[in-house]
């Protein structure tokens, strides 16, 4: 009984995959690799992951580029999605895909840009609260201060809705937290927000969402999100403000596509 080309071909994806075999590389254009329904997902919840290819590439290899390996990723192939469920502390980190055209074997896509998962969850709440308080006039500079009695190095702020974060250093309080204040310049429009907290040693493995805070703003609203120029700690300390997705430097043994936007109150 002879078989069709696609079975064919399809049966010698293994052996590419093992020899590691590139025989040509799709050109500079990449596949388009998100997370749905987000790229923060909370331990024990599910997350598919999606590549997306203009040029009719339609089977896709997934690889992790960091942290712990994903058995069930290894020599995989999928149609267009792929599902993680249930999400564990080890699926946390950078992801790529390949395309793979069922016509052309020896033809792979270039690797798509990196898309970061970030898994929450792992430890208790940081608590949130905002300077001068959590009802503000149209035009009064608001500082949300993210803190914890664990000593977190990184504290994440995000905004409901938004698909990015801003992200400063963990500072030691008088008080014995640890701190950090995120200065979000002059209040435009009521926002909610929320902070996370994580560690240099597993950056995208994030705690438990601290509780949701409201700003409201009373006057005459606008839309803004704070200035990419990055403020300042009042205590002089530099600050970086970084997205929650990042581009990571191409190599072929991972998958993602990071988009970073930054904005205001």
């Amino acid at each position: 009984m002879s078989m069709s080309p696609t079975v064919i071909i399809l049966a010698c994806l293994g052996f590419f995959l093992d020899q590691s075999v590139w025989a040509h590389v799709g050109g500079q254009d990449k596949p388009f690799c998100s997370a749905w329904p987000s790229a923060v997902v909370p331990q024990g919840g599910h997350v598919t992951l999606r590549c997306h290819y203009r040029r009719g590439f339609n089977i896709f290899t997934l690889y992790k580029k960091d942290g712990v390996p994903v058995p069930e990723l290894y020599n995989r192939i999928f149609w267009n999605s792929f599902l993680i469920s249930p999400v564990t502390p080890a699926h946390a980190g950078t992801y790529r895909c390949r395309g793979f055209h069922p016509h052309s074997p020896t033809e792979w896509s270039a690797p798509s840009n990196p898309l970061v998962i970030m898994v929450t969850g792992l430890y208790e709440k940081p608590s949130l609260t905002a300077r001068p308080g959590p009802t503000v006039r149209a035009g009064e500079n608001v500082t949300l201060s993210c803190s914890s009695q664990s000593s977190f190095d990184i504290y994440h702020l995000s905004r409901e809705g938004e698909a990015h974060e801003l992200r400063l250093p963990a500072v030691p309080s008088i008080n014995g937290t640890f701190q950090a204040d995120f200065p979000l310049g002059p209040a435009t429009h009521g926002e909610t927000y929320r902070c996370f907290g994580s560690f240099h040693g597993s950056p995208y493995e994030w705690s438990d969402p601290s509780d949701p805070l409201p700003v409201s703003v009373t006057g005459n609203p606008s839309s803004s999100w704070p200035s990419p120029t990055e403020p300042s700690f009042k205590t002089g300390i530099a600050r970086h403000l970084h997205a929650v997705i990042r581009c990571c430097c191409n190599e072929p043994r991972a998958c993602g596509t990071q988009n970073s936007e930054q904005g205001g109150l």
